[in-house]
């Protein structure tokens, strides 16, 4: 059951048990019960509804170019992480080219593997290098780890 439903369930005049134990009953804060989610001002109803009709006719603007829109073309004062959060409560994703960094490019050269048909066979005939990056509080710092491929 959700949150919204058990504070639903709240009886504020209920005979035998009062505000606390109902809430202690349905575990939830009492200050829950006096919560009033406010409604979008009219300014950002009217911006959404700009927005929606542009994005209609122009699905790759993203925030920062329908920021500029409203502001250059329609004459309104807004900023941009206001655009990013209606954007979001809207739903709406830019539909733009991806990046295809995945994809191998055919011409490009194919390394071969060296050691494939090596048998290691005696101790420091094969050594191996790793970089860790571990995460500090100033960056990262990198850590060179060498071992020895012995068998």
């Amino acid at each position: 059951m959700s949150t919204t439903e058990r504070r639903q369930k709240v009886v504020r005049s209920h005979p035998r048990l009062n505000l606390v134990q109902q809430c202690k009953l349905l575990d939830i804060h009492r200050s829950g019960l006096y919560y009033r989610p406010r409604s979008e001002s009219m300014l950002n109803l009217k911006l959404m509804k700009e927005m929606d009709a542009c994005f209609l006719e122009h699905p790759y603007y993203g925030a920062e170019r329908m920021t500029d829109y409203l502001n250059l073309d329609l004459g309104y004062r807004v900023n941009v992480k206001r655009i990013r959060r209606l954007y979001k409560l809207m739903d709406l994703q830019t539909i733009y080219r991806k990046p295809r960094t995945t994809i191998r490019d055919p011409k490009s050269y194919k390394f071969p593997y060296l050691l494939k048909d090596l048998k290691i066979e005696r101790p420091d005939q094969l050594w191996q290098t790793d970089i860790t990056y571990i995460p500090m509080l100033q960056g990262f710092n990198v850590h060179e780890r060498h071992n020895r491929c012995t068998q």
